[in-house]
């Protein structure tokens, strides 16, 4: 004779943790540094957001070999490896990511004007060490399950 109860799957452990805020904002964080470093490491070569080379301080232009857009072409390069970073090793690429936003953020503090991005970048800063901190408990299970 059937019983006529119903029985509930137990949740799987991917899908628990897809419903852990912890981890939820884990996944937000690594694919806002992931994607935004591309994202802007490719403009570096068009110039189609912004007028990069106007964002780089000039004592920084003097001590680099080249144009300032020379320059900018490197920073798009470093900006998409740390993309690339965060999505393979977010432990390390949170970090790498926090290290360039400072260096951007003594670069913006040093042109008279730029204040207020210095100020949203220390923000975004402060998102990446949250990112290379929560990647410590997270990154690396969700293979696991």
């Amino acid at each position: 004779m059937s019983s006529a109860t119903t029985s509930t799957t137990p949740v799987g452990p991917r899908r628990a943790m897809l419903t852990d805020p912890g981890y939820q904002a884990f996944l937000i964080l690594r694919t806002g540094f992931t994607v935004a470093p591309i994202l802007f490491g490719l403009d570096k070569f068009a110039n189609l957001l912004v007028d990069w080379p106007t964002y780089l301080a000039p004592w920084i232009n003097d001590l680099v070999p080249g144009s300032a857009q020379a320059a900018m072409y490197a920073v798009g390069v470093i900006e998409i490896v740390a993309g690339v970073a965060v999505a393979v090793a977010p432990r390390f690429g949170g970090w790498l990511v926090a290290g360039w936003l400072g260096g951007i953020i003594i670069n913006l503090l040093t042109i008279p004007g730029h204040y207020d991005i210095a100020l949203r970048d220390f923000g975004l800063l402060l998102g990446a060490v949250a990112l290379a901190r929560l990647a410590e408990r997270y990154h690396g299970k969700q293979e696991r399950l």
